[in-house]
This record gives structure tokens, sequence and C-alpha cells, in this order.
């Protein structure tokens, strides 16, 4: 029973993860940031294929963060 948890987990991060990034390509802001914002969604899947739980937390206030408008500064 456990393991159905787990795959319904898995699947639900992967869509919220599909969805980020599609707002970040569809944002109108400069390429650093949007390169920084990547890079963050990056290391939130690398996660996920350690610690599910975890990346599914960082995943929720990444969209927080990007819903409220508290973008990174540019990268240069």
């Amino acid at each position: 029973m456990e393991h159905d948890g787990q795959l319904e987990l898995y699947a639900a991060v992967a869509v919220r993860l599909k969805e980020a990034h599609a707002r970040v390509r569809a944002l109108q802001v400069p390429e650093g940031v949007r390169m920084a914002l990547a890079r963050k969604l990056l290391v939130i899947t690398a996660a996920a294929k350690h610690d599910l739980a975890g990346a599914a937390r960082r995943l929720e206030r990444f969209t927080a963060d990007l819903e409220a408008g508290r973008l990174p500064e540019e990268e240069r």
C-alpha cells in the first residue's frame, strides 16, 4: 500500500514540475532570471530521485515564491 502512495506522489510531483517549467518559460523576465529559475527546477528534479517528499516540499515553496513574485536576481 505504501508503494501506491509513493507512485501517486511521484506522479503528482512530475505533473507539478512540468507545469512549473511551463510557467517559467512563459515568464516575461530577463534571461538570467529565467535561467536561475530553471536551475532551481533542475535541482528539485534531481532531488526527487533521492527524496521525493522533500522535493515535493521544495517544489511547493518554489511555486509559492513564483506566485508571490519572489524571483531570484538575474545571473551574470
